[in-house]
């Protein structure tokens, strides 16, 4: 047997969970060796590549497949993990954003550029994977390593708010999809104490909490449950091996406002697109 299979990914499934589904639905698979080719996080979505049989001594050739996502970005926050599967920090907010000028940040990543490797990533170092290190608090011991990746396409589709209300509703109903250790429970309480609900009228601090919107402090807002937070969803073509959010990461830093990954959909890896993926 010799497959390559386009299979839909759900939120908040690894790709271990996938191939187990998958074998699951597909008896005749059972004794089939599969594996997959281009990971996905648990909270990612969209194509992933199985291959069966004798096509998983090809792997190396479907890993270097470029890649196509949609990926939607909260601005305001940074977490270790980069998305929102990870211990949140509360940054800063503003209350618009000018197209434009964010897509001016954008074009930047741009070509070819040398990206770090996330902290919690699987990344191996001495035998130990970048997450591992992360989590004993032992990642400043070592030396971060960067790959060269390329950005072929970086575009804004959409801007759009959402308050703090159904931000947190949004986070919870995706965590909870999470099975295994990812430190869900300890992610969700630190969301919910970021994002509860103050009184209007406890402005003291409002000024730490605030950024001038690139130009315009008169645009800065400050955090409460029903505060507004911008989004941006955006479309990557990429190189392989890209991490979309460590792109978020890095726009954050680059704007002073902090920003991390609230949704990832990947459409399309090499010629196999999101229209064909099998919904098993």
């Amino acid at each position: 047997m010799n497959k390559v299979l386009n299979i839909y990914k759900r939120e908040g499934e690894t790709p271990l969970e996938v191939i187990n589904r998958f074998r699951a639905n597909n008896p005749e698979y059972q004794s089939v060796k599969i594996t997959y080719a281009g990971r996905l996080d648990p909270l990612a979505e969209g194509v992933l590549i199985l291959l069966a049989g004798s096509a998983v001594y090809e792997k190396e050739k479907y890993l270097k497949l470029d890649k196509e996502y949609e990926a939607e970005i909260v601005f305001g926050f940074e977490t270790d993990t980069y998305d929102i599967l990870g211990l949140p920090k509360r940054k800063k907010v503003i209350k618009d954003f000018h197209k434009d000028e964010l897509a001016g940040f954008l074009n930047k990543f741009l070509g070819k550029n040398k990206q770090p490797f996330p902290p919690y990533s699987s990344y191996k170092i001495k035998g130990k994977p970048l997450f591992e290190w992360s989590r004993e608090e032992k990642i400043k011991d070592i030396k971060i390593p960067e790959k060269e990746r390329e950005i072929y396409e970086i575009k804004i589709l959409r801007l759009q708010k959402i308050n703090g209300r159904n931000l947190l509703a949004q986070i919870n109903k995706k965590i909870q999809k999470v099975k295994g250790d990812f430190r869900q429970e300890k992610i969700l309480k630190k969301w919910q104490g970021i994002l509860k609900d103050k009184p209007a009228n406890k402005f003291q601090n409002f000024k730490n909490k605030m950024v001038h919107n690139f130009s315009d402090s008169r645009n800065c807002v400050p955090f409460s449950y029903s505060a507004e937070f911008q989004t941006a969803k955006i479309k990557i073509k990429c190189s392989s091996g890209t991490y979309i959010r460590s792109i978020a990461h890095k726009l954050g830093k680059d704007l002073k406002i902090g920003a991390t990954l609230l949704n990832l959909k990947r459409t399309k890896v090499g010629d196999f697109e999101i229209k064909d993926s099998l919904k098993i």
